[in-house]
C-alpha cells in the first residue's frame, strides 16, 4: 500500500453497514489499496438522517470517530456550483449532495470510491475509484 487517502461516497459505508460478512464488501475491498479514508460532511448528513434506530447512531457515531470529515468551504461550493452549470448544460443534473460530494472530491485532489457510478461518472473532473 502506498500513502493513499480515498473520499468514500455515502453508498460505499451504507453497503458496509448493511453487509454481514463484511469482508464483503466494497469498503473492505478498498483497505487493500488505500491506506485512509475521509468523508464529505454531506456524507455524514446523509448517514444520521438515515439511522433510524440509537443502536444505529451509535454504530455510526463510532465508525465515523476514526475518518476524517472534510467541512464545506466557499471553494467547495463555487465547485459545486460550476460543476452544476456544467451539468445543466448537457441536462445531466444531479442531486446537491452528490454535487458537493464530488466537489469536495476533486478541491481535495481526492479519488472518490462510490457505488453509485451512474451518477458521479458525468462530472469530468472527478477521479473515480474503479
Amino acid at each position: 500500500m502506498g500513502d493513499k487517502l480515498a473520499l468514500l461516497d455515502t453508498s460505499i459505508l451504507i453497503e458496509f453497514f448493511r453487509k454481514t460478512d463484511k469482508r464483503n464488501s466494497r469498503f473492505y475491498e478498498l483497505s487493500d489499496t488505500f491506506d485512509s479514508f475521509c468523508i464529505s460532511v454531506i456524507t455524514e448528513y446523509e448517514i444520521f438522517v438515515g439511522a433510524n434506530s440509537p443502536g444505529q447512531r451509535e454504530y455510526w457515531k463510532s465508525f465515523l470517530e476514526k475518518i476524517t470529515i472534510i467541512s464545506l468551504d466557499s471553494e467547495i461550493i463555487q465547485t459545486a456550483i460550476i460543476l452544476n452549470e456544467e451539468l445543466k448544460k448537457t441536462r445531466n443534473l444531479i442531486d446537491s449532495a452528490d454535487l458537493f460530494i464530488a466537489a469536495t472530491a476533486i478541491n481535495n485532489n481526492l479519488s472518490l470510491a462510490t457505488l453509485n457510478n451512474k451518477h458521479f461518472d458525468r462530472i469530468l473532473n472527478l477521479k473515480l475509484v474503479s
